[in-house]
């Protein structure tokens, strides 16, 4: 009796060590922290930063289109690299990006994603949007906005899970921040565009055929070097557009006939055409959100009506930026390099010289390939890959809206709508039907170039 006594104390002891030892390694904690996955949080956080950046997008000068998909690229490409410690299922990018020098989350502490998040967003809302970056009489109220904000989900944050986690999460995410904006600041063509979006240095070169400013008000070249502005995945031959149709003015050519068909469409509208026309525009600071930011639109009411949780919000948000930003560099690289006059400058001189588009003003860049219908398919490739080719949705971006017609539209898939977002160019009169049907090629395949990123 007395060895088996003494053997079971023995064992007592050993029982309690081994306890003691497993209660005290990290590593073998049977419990995780209720902050460890990024898929456990909700996206409160994310999209509360992402209304608020539709509202601000509005109100910018100088930011479209380029800048607005950049931006978007950078801070949703931050916020996922930010949280990817969470992720298990997903990877860094940062291997793609040799010059990016990203710091890690300490794989033995505790982090809380929204905390972390809440940094992030705030620090580059701040450096992305300067007071200088406002039409005339909004930057206080949204530099406010940003602040506040902040404010409000650090108060709760803080509260929620103590100082100490909550600090640590918050230096965390200003240092993703931070470096982001760096390696943002490394890309000369890219960072703060928005301060000279017209160069007075750019002069258009001259011919038959080729793009100069347009009436009414001839403003100068928007964004000539956008071409070379930093990719995220796309390579040099994939922001090149096919050729468009050779140039001619003889009433036979293919090139009359789409000129011709832009005459004649914005002559004719039906109440659905002009519905279409101004549902897509998206072309006015101060009226609404640009036309990338409107991709970003359409994607927070998908995330909204999924009930999406924060793992696939930042998954999501990251993936099509990336898209919007990549397609926008890839149009204005090839509308420079072919240089195709708009149809209103074709029209007035070939067919009727009292004509004019249905659009206030045409855009200040030439013509080919449509930059809406490249960003609207990139987007909407980017979509169907995650939630599905035949997802049908009603977007609301502009519900509400008196001074044009933004009543909601429904689509049985994301394609249809990059569809019709590219044909409401020629219902604009602003674009040939070449330019969206080569802007839709070249977005899908550019969305799925960032489909096969490594994710």
């Amino acid at each position: 009796m007395k060895i088996t006594i003494r053997h079971f104390s023995v064992f007592v002891v050993f029982a309690a060590v081994i306890f003691l030892f497993n209660a005290c390694n990290p590593d073998n904690n049977s419990e995780p922290s209720p902050y460890e996955l990024v898929a456990d949080q909700d996206a409160e956080v994310t999209q509360a930063w992402i209304g608020l950046f539709l509202e601000i997008d509005r109100y910018t000068k100088g930011y479209r289109p380029g800048p607005s998909a950049r931006a978007l690229a950078y801070i949703n490409f931050a916020a996922y690299e930010a949280c990817i410690k969470g992720m298990p299922g997903f990877k860094s990018l940062r291997e793609l990006y040799p010059d990016l020098n990203l710091p890690e989350a300490v794989q033995k502490d505790d982090y809380h994603w929204p905390s972390v998040l809440n940094a992030v967003y705030a620090t580059l809302f701040q450096k992305f949007f300067p007071s200088d970056a406002f039409l005339d009489g909004y930057a206080d109220e949204y530099l406010f906005r940003i602040v506040e904000l902040q404010q409000t989900f650090s108060e709760t944050y803080r509260e929620k899970v103590g100082g100490t986690i909550y600090q640590r999460s918050e230096d965390f995410g200003v240092a993703v921040a931070n470096a982001v904006w760096q390696w943002s600041g490394e890309d000369s063509f890219g960072h703060n565009a928005y301060l000279n979006p017209n160069p007075s240095s750019y002069t258009p070169p001259t011919g038959p055929g080729l793009w100069q400013p347009t009436p009414p008000d001839y403003t100068p070249a928007l964004f000539p070097s956008w071409g070379k502005v930093r990719t995220f995945t796309i390579t040099a031959a994939d922001k090149l557009a096919n050729q468009p149709l050779t140039f001619s003015q003889l009433q036979t050519s293919p090139f009359y006939a789409q000129a011709l068909a832009v005459r004649n469409a914005v002559d004719n509208l039906k109440f659905n055409e002009e519905w279409i026309a101004q549902f897509w525009s998206d072309d006015y600071p101060g009226l609404t959100f640009g036309p990338a930011t409107r991709w970003i639109s359409i994607t927070s009411q998908v995330l909204e009506k999924e009930n999406a949780n924060l793992e696939t919000a930042l998954y999501t948000y990251a993936k099509v930026s990336i898209a919007l930003n990549d397609a926008t560099i890839a149009a204005f690289h090839s509308k420079y390099i072919y240089n195709v006059e708009r149809p209103v400058s074709y029209i007035n001189r070939v067919i009727d010289s009292d004509w004019q588009p249905f659009a206030a003003s045409t855009p200040a860049f030439p013509a080919y390939p449509s930059g809406h219908a490249t960003m609207g398919a990139a987007a909407a490739e980017v979509l169907s890959h995650i939630f599905g080719y035949s997802y049908g949705m009603t977007d609301e971006s502009h519900k509400g809206r008196q001074e044009f017609y933004g009543m909601p539209r429904a689509f049985a898939s994301f394609y249809e709508m990059a569809e019709e977002n590219a044909l409401s160019r020629i219902y604009l009169g602003v674009h040939y039907q070449m330019d969206s049907d080569e802007g839709l090629r070249m977005g899908f395949e550019i969305g799925r170039k960032v489909n096969e990123m490594p994710f």
